[in-house]
């Protein structure tokens, strides 16, 4: 293991090792990274929520705007993962389960590349992380020069 500071690219390297291993998952389940961010979103939000809300999660989330994050959303319906209802948008039972084999996929990639780290040390890289990508949020939020 290197010892490399810090940077950008490292964490970039990281993030994109990551969600290729993931994507790999995905792929076999006929879904795409943004497809899963969604369901993720909704699980967590309970199984049923606003599309308004939803939309503004994936385009905080994965930094796209509104019509790529509506898109996403129309995708998984049209797919029959996702059906409308009073409230929103809600798990067809087939939602439910890509998102509980997106759940197994993540836990299965997660253990296998932090399962050995020292809890400390995962607890550092956390705020680090959290504390760069805050000050990137509010960097975005400037206007544009």
């Amino acid at each position: 293991m290197s010892s490399s500071p810090l940077t950008g690219q490292v964490i970039g390297r990281a993030h994109y090792a990551t969600r290729a291993l993931l994507e790999r998952q995905l792929t076999s389940l006929g879904l795409t990274f943004p497809q899963s961010i969604a369901l993720n979103t909704l699980a967590a939000e309970g199984g049923v929520a606003g599309r308004t809300h939803l939309v503004a999660r994936l385009t905080d989330g994965l930094k796209i705007d509104a019509p790529a994050a509506e898109a996403v959303l129309t995708d998984l319906t049209d797919a029959g993962l996702l059906r409308e209802e009073t409230g929103g948008l809600a798990f067809t039972d087939a939602g439910h389960e890509v998102r509980h084999a997106i759940a197994d996929a993540t836990t299965a990639i997660s253990g296998r590349l932090y399962g050995d780290i020292p809890a400390a040390d995962l607890a550092v890289a956390g705020r680090v992380l959290s504390l760069v990508r805050e000050r990137a949020d509010a960097e975005l939020a400037k206007p544009t020069p």
